[in-house]
């Protein structure tokens, strides 16, 4: 078994930004020789999220118009009140989806169904550089 640890740097527009990194991580299995296991990407930082979708532009407005609906931007959150950053609702959201997601591959490809991608929100306020660790194990 080998375990290996990547940094896939990527920028962000903020405000429940949709990014599919399918092919990124595709990219990076089809560098190596291992046949199957699984990817483990991880956002350092509390306003990011990773979850599998259906990636195209209306599945992606629905998508923020459903957190716009749990965790509206223009509430009144008490994180506000910590930092007076007025991002309470990118910690809410992220913390809904959490900062990591797990997907197992087998002959060298990921296992997510026909419509299945792999995105990555960026809940926060304004454009971010961010850097995802992709974290491969497998034989």
């Amino acid at each position: 078994m080998q375990i290996l640890t990547i940094h896939l740097p990527i920028k962000t527009k903020g405000h429940t930004d949709i990014i599919d990194i399918t092919h990124k991580v595709q990219d990076e299995l089809d560098k190596r020789k291992l046949n199957h296991g699984q990817v483990t990407l991880f956002v350092p930082g509390s306003t990011g999220a990773f979850t599998t979708m259906e990636y195209e532009p209306n599945l992606s407005v629905d998508i923020k118009r459903a957190f716009e609906k749990i965790a509206p931007e223009d509430a009144d959150y008490a994180h506000h009140l910590t930092w007076g950053d007025h991002n309470g609702h990118s910690h809410v959201r992220a913390s809904l989806l959490g900062p990591s997601i797990t997907v197992p591959f087998e002959n060298k490809k990921l296992t997510l169904g026909t419509w299945q991608q792999i995105v990555f929100i960026d809940f926060d306020t304004s454009s971010r550089n961010r850097n995802i660790i992709l974290q491969i194990m497998g034989a």
